[in-house]
């Protein structure tokens, strides 16, 4: 009964604000909307504890830097997470597929809040328009979310990281914070079913510039991983199955474009 009281209160609160949202696009400036959105979040927050019993204690602040461009690396185990990252600032941009630009109105409100909209496919057109939009975010020396693992993860398991979290950091030159959770024991992906109980989402300590891409790709999923298993509450499960604990995933999906773009890589290479 939680979860469906919640799931209503989601749908319901998620199509009031995104009709703000859409409004306050329209308008001169990004100050009204992004307050609109940090204001959902903050509701939808609020909704988890209160509604769906999920207790959501976040750690870590001070490891996030104050001043200054930031990427902040986390792990996505929940649709929630999103909600409760983006609960804690006041003006986040974020890295997304350009698949969202296909919803109504979506694409000028993604417009709007500065978010770097890369082709799905990744390569290097993806790393080009990536470069290119997060050039705005940077000299604002404001904060941008990615998700390196680029999908999703049942709770437990992963996939593999991508590289493009390496080029805005080494684009940027500034640090990156892995931020590690549990929440998918709670809200795993887009399930209907929430289960009750605590959940963390720690923000760890940050990698400072300068790694070459192999050592800072092991670092960045090391410490992601690591934790974020640390994390796991083994004594209220909630969504989570222990036999998947450790286990890389790569959907169909996600195995067919990595193929793809390993071919054209290759076929790149052989003509220079």
């Amino acid at each position: 009964m939680r979860s469906l009281v919640f799931n209503v209160f989601f749908v319901v609160t998620t199509f009031i604000y995104a009709l703000i949202c859409v409004i306050f696009s329209l308008l001169p400036g990004r100050k009204l909307m992004m307050a609109s959105l940090r204001r959902y979040t903050r509701v939808m927050v609020w909704g988890m504890r209160r509604i769906a019993g999920i207790d959501v204690k976040v750690t870590g602040h001070e490891n996030v830097p104050k001043d200054g461009a930031v990427i902040i690396a986390a792990k996505h185990q929940s649709y929630g997470d999103g909600l409760v990252m983006f609960s804690q600032f006041f003006d986040l941009s974020f890295v997304t597929g350009d698949h969202l630009e296909k919803f109504l109105f979506l694409k000028r409100i993604l417009a709007k809040m500065n978010a770097v909209v890369i082709d799905n496919c990744g390569g290097v057109d993806a790393r080009e328009r990536m470069a290119q939009t997060s050039q705005i975010v940077r000299e604002q020396g404001r904060r941008i979310l990615i998700y390196p693992e680029g999908h999703l993860s049942k709770v437990g398991t992963q996939h593999r990281y991508r590289k493009g979290v390496y080029h805005l950091y080494a684009d940027f030159g500034c640090p990156v914070v892995p931020v590690a959770t549990n929440l998918g024991q709670r809200w795993n992906q887009n399930d209907f079913k929430k289960h009750a109980g605590p959940a963390k989402l720690e923000f760890l300590e940050p990698i400072m510039p300068g790694l070459e891409k192999e050592e800072f790709m092991a670092v960045l999923e090391s410490r992601i991983e690591t934790r974020s298993r640390e994390l796991l509450d083994m004594n209220n499960l909630g969504a989570l199955n222990p036999a998947d604990i450790g286990r890389v995933e790569e959907n169909e999906v996600a195995r067919e474009k990595r193929l793809a773009r390993e071919a054209a890589e290759a076929a790149e290479r052989q003509t220079t």
